[in-house]
């Protein structure tokens, strides 16, 4: 590893420490980041089934149904029978579920005013050009 990458791998390191010990600070009844991920996919779509959440995320949906299973039995989402093709349930998410992600969100708000008064409008304006630039070719 070059030097410059090594020093972007250790400060990466600690920002992404910084953002997982926040997330386990708000471990609810063993919530881990794979449930909260999968609660706030369900609560910007309004509702979503276990089908949309396997290809949204790229795993099996019998890894998906196993983590909803502890979603519905711990009450952070519902599942309800679609009226028309009994076939079909919707999920959505709880007050429970509204609460870890409206916390997450408190957290990134509060760190993104923290960040924006370190940096000048120039270099905030860099580093998220820099991000977007580095996400849009990480995703899948």
């Amino acid at each position: 590893m070059k030097p410059i990458e090594k020093e972007f791998f250790n400060t990466f390191t600690d920002f992404q420490c910084l953002i997982l010990a926040h997330m386990n600070r708000g471990d609810i009844n063993g919530v881990t980041a794979a449930h909260y991920n999968i609660i706030e996919f369900i609560m910007r779509k309004g509702t979503a089934t276990g089908r949309e959440i396997s290809i949204a995320f790229n795993i099996s949906q019998a890894a998906i149904s196993k983590q909803l299973k502890f979603l519905i039995d711990q009450n952070f989402i519902v599942r309800e029978q679609e009226k028309t093709d009994h076939r079909k349930f919707n999920l959505s998410v709880t007050d429970k579920g509204r609460f870890i992600i409206d916390n997450s969100e408190t957290f990134r708000k509060a760190i993104t005013h923290q960040t924006a008064s370190i940096l000048t409008s120039k270099e905030l304006k860099n580093f998220n050009y820099l991000l977007d630039k580095v996400l849009n070719q990480l995703k899948l």
